[in-house]
């Protein structure tokens, strides 16, 4: 008896000692969750390019929180009653029981309605573009996914309803960009305004390496010679030669544009299930890819992101850099134009445990 009830006493103990359970969860959930969301985002991103591409839908869930609840119970009872010496009839009773459980609510809200209209079809801000260009992206890159026209001149553009080839002279002003932002010859920054903070475009003129970019960017825009400021407003065309009018892209757009880079089986093409760029050699080399889908039977175990989708695998090599980088890019610009709600209430919670 002395013995079963030391035993007890030990099992209560050990599970009064297990009880502060929450701290050590904290490294294993927080890294274990953003492992898992980060994972689920890339896959409905590279769905939805998918979607696109054969004219469905895009749809986006939106993981809105998490909530992991964790409780441990523990129970000891101990009973005994004994007669006298000899008798038959002593007995005695013991126990202890024990409950771990954990029950993570996983709360989903579907991008519909209001919001979807402003985070997919609005057009991106042009301070949007600033953010972009001054967070380290090279301004040719931010421009060329993100805009359509820029003073008159036109971007590319791979979408069914409206494609367009670009103009050669928009893929000079993008080489110009990158040599003069390169060395500092050009910049974007905000400036105060009667209508507030507007985004203005300065040219240097004490890096004589990018002299040549400066001036091959004010020809192809038009800007006055002598000024070294310019304000940059949203439109397909500039007032006067001291603005530079950017037409930006919406994030559908982009996605659009994307998604016609993308390779899909040529059975799809040819019994018409997609749309065919059709694209001519000079164009590709023009406004070459932006990024590269690949589709097979089965997508590579160290995929940098892959989704089963019409009985095909379609993947990103992660050896890839360049389209890991644009993929990145365009989660990124998702996010950023995603409006943020106040009372945005779950739709959708489903208990996980």
């Amino acid at each position: 008896m002395k013995a079963a009830i030391g035993v007890v006493c030990t099992c209560a103990l050990l599970l009064a000692g297990c009880t502060g359970i929450g701290p050590t969860t904290i490294v294993r959930d927080r890294f274990d969750y953003v492992t898992t969301i980060s994972d689920s985002a890339k896959r409905q991103m590279l769905l939805n390019l998918l979607k696109v591409r054969y004219a469905d839908a895009p749809v986006f869930m939106d993981v809105a929180s998490v909530i992991s609840s964790y409780s441990i119970e523990s129970d000891v009872s101990l009973g005994a009653q004994y007669a006298v010496p000899g008798r038959g009839d002593t007995f005695g009773s013991l126990g202890a029981s024990g409950r771990y459980s954990d029950r993570p609510t996983i709360t989903y809200q579907p991008l519909a309605g209001d919001k979807f209209a402003r985070s997919m079809m609005a057009p991106i801000p042009v301070t949007g573009i600033l953010y972009l260009i001054e967070s380290g992206y090279p301004a040719d890159l931010v421009l060329r996914i993100c805009v359509n026209t820029i003073n008159g001149l036109e971007n590319a553009y791979g979408g069914p309803g409206n494609p367009r080839p670009g103009s050669p002279k928009f893929l000079e002003l993008m080489t110009a960009l990158r040599e003069a932002q390169a060395t500092g010859g050009t910049g974007f920054r905000l400036k105060s305004g009667k209508d507030g903070q507007i985004v203005v475009m300065f040219i240097g003129s004490s890096s004589e390496e990018a002299a040549a970019a400066r001036r091959a960017i004010r020809a192809l825009l038009g800007l006055n010679a002598t000024e070294r400021e310019f304000s940059v407003v949203y439109g397909p065309f500039a007032a006067s030669d001291t603005e530079i009018a950017i037409l930006t892209r919406s994030i559908f757009q982009v996605m659009i544009d994307f998604a016609s880079y993308v390779d899909v089986p040529a059975a799809d093409l040819a019994e018409g299930r997609v749309y065919d760029p059709q694209r001519t050699a000079e164009q590709a080399r023009t406004f070459p890819s932006l990024i590269d889908i690949r589709h097979g039977p089965a997508a590579p175990d160290d995929a940098y992101a892959a989704v089963r989708y019409r009985n095909q695998s379609f993947w990103i090599d992660d050896r890839d850099v360049p389209s890991k980088r644009m993929f990145s890019f365009i989660m990124f610009v998702f996010a950023l134009v995603e409006p943020g709600s106040k009372d945005a209430p779950p739709v959708l919670t489903i208990p996980t445990g």
